[in-house]
């Protein structure tokens, strides 16, 4: 079994193509290793259009242009991974914003995998990061 994080899109997007090396949580782990990401089913406009907001108040622009349309996101299933190295409550990272910060390295897209997401962790059998 693998574990599992269920992410809203475009966080999950971001996270797999853009560089997005910090996952902003209110819950510390203990957690070190490759998890798989799970792209949330739901993404309201509103959530895509503050991702947006996030990415220029804090200056990240390289994405305008690649950045899919919120209609164009795989979403309820395994989408990608990523290592987990760290959990912080700092972070000169511009996407760390959390009480506490899961740090991520070496992200790796995925074929998109159907999946029912779960709060947390979560384990997934047959799907190799």
């Amino acid at each position: 079994m693998t574990a599992a994080l269920s992410i809203r899109q475009p966080w999950a997007w971001l996270i797999l193509n853009a560089g997005k090396d910090i996952e902003n949580r209110d819950w510390r782990t203990n957690f070190r290793g490759r998890v798989l990401i799970h792209a949330s089913k739901s993404c309201a406009r509103s959530e895509y259009e503050n991702a947006v907001d996030f990415m220029v108040d804090r200056g990240i622009d390289r994405l305008d242009a690649d950045l899919p349309s919120i209609d164009q996101f795989e979403r309820g299933g395994i989408i990608g991974s990523v290592e987990i190295v760290d959990c912080t409550d700092t972070s000169d990272s511009p996407w760390f914003v959390g009480a506490f910060g899961f740090v991520l390295r070496n992200p790796k897209p995925l074929p998109f995998v159907p999946w029912k997401g779960q709060l947390g962790f979560f384990n997934v059998q047959g799907v190799q990061p």
